[in-house]
C-alpha cells in the first residue's frame, strides 16, 4: 500500500489536489470523517499503472488481481456510501479519482458519470459555496473550510479537463459567492519533491513548489473554461463579432498569467544548463502551450470573415500556433528525459496531440516540402502510439491523425528520443527536431519579445524564421505575413483536425 499512497501523492496530487493530505493519512489512523475505504482503494487503483513497473510490484499486486481488485472494491465501498444518501468529502474524492481513471482508459460514459456525481455532490454540500461566509452556521472549523475549498477548485479543474477531451460544456462556474482561489495551508509548496519510483541518482530532490503550481493552474483553469464556453460549444454558438471579443478578452487574460506566473513555475527552454523542475510544473507549462493553441485555433477561425481579417491577422494566431507546437513537443521532450514515458499523464498526452494537430495543419497547407514538420508530426505520433498502452483513450485521437495522413498519401516513420545524455540542455539542443534556436518557445507579447525567430518592429510585418522548416541553414527571415496567398489563405480555410477525445463529438 505505502508505494501505491506514494505514488499518488508524487505524480498526481501535486497537479489535481483531490485529496489534502494531513487529514487524510491522519483520519486513517483514527476513523476521521476525510477518510474512506473507497477513497483508500481509488487511490490505491489510480495508482497501480504508475508502480506497475516497479521492482517486485508484480509479486505484490498478484493477490490483488494485478491491482484490478482495487478499482472493483472502491466502486462498491462508494455505492454502500451513497445508499446511504449522506453527503461525505471522501466520496467526492474517490468519484473524482475513479472518473481520472476510466477518463485515461477510455471509458467516456464512466468517466463523464463519476465526474457529473462528484459535482453535483459538492453542489449538495455546499462546497461550491465560500466556507468562510457560513462557517458559523455550518460550524466548519478551519480545516473544514481549507478542505472545501480545495476539493471545489480541484472539481473546477477537473471539469475543464474532462470537457475538453470529450466536448462536453463544463458544468462548474466561478461567481462572487464561490470559495476564493487561496489555499491557507502552504506548506506543501516548501516540501520536497523526488519522482516516485524512480532512481534517486537521476534526479535530485527539488522544492515542489506545490501550492502555488495549483493556484496557477487554476487561474488557467478559468481561461480555459471561457474559451470553452464561448469558442467551443456547439450548442451555443457566438456571432463572430462577440467571438472575435471573446478571442480578444482571453487572450489578453493569458498573455498575463504569462507575465505574471512566476519564475520558479516558468520554464525557460532557453536557460543553461536546463534542469527539468517537478512534473507537475513541466504539466502546468503544457497546459498553458495547449490553450495558447485551442485560443489560436479559434482566431485562425475567425479570420476566415472579412470584416475580422485584418484584427485577427494582428493577433499573428498561426505564429501562436506553430510556437506553443513546437513549445510542447520541446517540453515532453525535457520530461521524458527526466521521468520517462512511463509517468506521463493524460493531460501531457493531450498536449501532444494538440501539438500534432498544428503539424498536420502545417502539412496540410504546406505540403511535404515541410519536411521538418513531418519529423515533427511523426514524432508526435510515435509518442502518442506508446502512450496509448497506458491511456487507451488516445486511440481516438490517433486514428484523427491517420485518417488525415491517409487522406494526404503521406506514411510516418516513427521519431524515438536519442539516448539519454547527462545533459538536458546538450539533449533539446543536439536532438534532431529541434532544429528551432533555443530562445523560441514562449508565445508571449511580439511586439518586444522575440519569439520562434521573430523580429519585432514597429513599422514592418511580424518575421518568422522559417529555416527549421525546410531544413535550411543560417538566419534567413520569411514573413509570414505575406507567404504567398494561396499558401496563407490555405491556412485559414483548412479545417484542423478535432479537439477533442470523443468520437462522438467533433467541435
Amino acid at each position: 500500500y505505502r508505494s501505491l499512497m506514494d505514488s499518488h501523492f508524487c505524480w498526481i496530487q501535486p497537479l489535481f489536489n483531490f485529496i489534502y493530505r494531513p487529514a487524510f493519512t491522519r483520519d486513517m489512523k483514527t476513523g476521521g470523517p476525510y477518510f474512506s475505504q473507497a477513497l483508500l482503494n481509488a487511490v490505491l487503483s489510480h495508482s497501480v499503472r504508475w508502480c506497475r513497473s516497479e521492482p517486485g510490484m508484480d509479486g505484490l499486486l498478484a493477490p490483488f488481481e494485478d491491482g484490478a481488485a482495487f478499482a472493483r472494491m472502491a466502486v462498491e465501498a462508494l455505492f454502500e456510501d451513497v445508499q446511504h444518501g449522506t453527503s461525505k468529502i471522501p466520496t467526492v474524492q474517490a468519484l473524482l479519482l475513479l472518473s481520472a481513471q476510466q477518463c485515461g482508459c477510455g471509458n467516456r460514459t464512466q468517466a463523464w458519470l463519476y465526474s457529473g456525481m462528484a459535482f453535483r455532490l459538492i453542489d449538495d454540500m455546499g462546497i461550491c459555496v465560500d466556507g468562510k461566509r457560513y462557517a458559523d452556521a455550518g460550524h466548519l472549523s478551519t480545516e473544514d473550510i481549507e478542505v472545501r475549498n480545495r476539493l471545489f477548485w480541484s472539481c473546477y479543474f477537473w471539469d475543464k479537463l474532462i470537457s475538453l477531451y470529450f466536448g462536453r460544456t463544463p458544468m462548474i462556474q466561478n461567481s462572487e459567492i464561490s470559495p476564493p482561489r487561496v489555499l491557507m495551508d502552504d506548506t506543501a509548496e516548501i516540501e520536497s519533491w523526488t519522482p516516485h519510483g524512480l532512481p534517486s541518482a537521476h534526479f535530485s530532490p527539488k522544492q515542489a513548489h506545490s501550492i502555488s503550481c495549483f493556484i496557477q493552474m487554476c487561474a488557467l483553469a478559468e481561461i480555459l473554461n471561457q474559451i470553452l464556453v464561448h469558442l467551443y460549444n456547439p450548442s451555443r454558438e457566438l456571432s463572430p463579432s462577440h467571438a472575435c471579443e471573446c478571442a480578444l478578452e482571453e487572450g489578453s487574460k493569458l498573455r498575463d498569467w504569462w507575465r505574471n506566473l512566476p519564475d520558479h513555475l516558468r520554464i525557460d527552454l532557453a536557460a543553461s544548463p536546463l534542469d527539468c523542475p517537478p512534473s507537475h510544473i513541466v504539466t502546468l507549462n503544457c497546459l498553458y502551450h495547449t490553450i495558447n493553441i485551442l485560443l489560436n485555433r479559434a482566431k485562425l477561425k475567425l479570420s476566415r470573415e472579412s470584416e475580422l481579417a485584418s484584427a485577427m491577422s494582428g493577433q499573428n494566431p498561426l505564429l501562436h500556433c506553430i510556437s506553443s507546437a513546437t513549445s510542447i513537443i520541446a517540453l515532453f521532450e525535457l520530461y521524458n528525459h527526466a521521468f520517462g514515458e512511463g509517468h506521463v499523464v493524460l493531460s501531457l498526452a493531450y498536449s501532444v496531440y494538440t501539438a500534432a494537430s498544428i503539424f498536420l495543419l502545417e502539412i496540410r497547407a504546406m505540403g511535404q516540402s515541410a519536411s521538418n514538420t513531418l519529423e515533427r508530426l511523426s514524432f508526435c505520433v510515435g509518442v502518442l502510439n506508446r502512450l496509448k498502452h497506458t491511456n487507451p483513450v488516445i486511440n481516438t485521437p490517433l486514428n484523427l491523425i491517420r485518417k488525415e495522413l491517409e487522406t494526404l498519401g503521406i506514411q510516418t516513420a516513427p521519431v524515438l528520443p536519442t539516448s539519454d545524455p547527462t545533459d538536458s540542455t546538450q539533449f533539446l539542443a543536439s536532438h534532431s527536431l529541434m532544429h528551432l534556436p533555443m530562445d523560441t518557445y514562449n508565445p508571449v507579447e511580439f511586439a518586444d519579445v522575440n519569439t520562434l525567430g521573430v523580429v519585432a518592429q514597429q513599422e514592418d510585418p511580424i518575421l518568422l524564421d522559417l529555416s527549421y522548416l525546410n531544413g535550411t541553414d543560417g538566419a534567413a527571415t520569411y514573413n509570414l505575413l505575406d507567404m504567398p496567398p494561396e499558401m496563407y489563405e490555405a491556412f485559414l480555410q483548412i479545417e484542423p483536425i478535432s479537439v477533442t477525445m470523443n468520437p462522438g463529438f467533433d467541435l
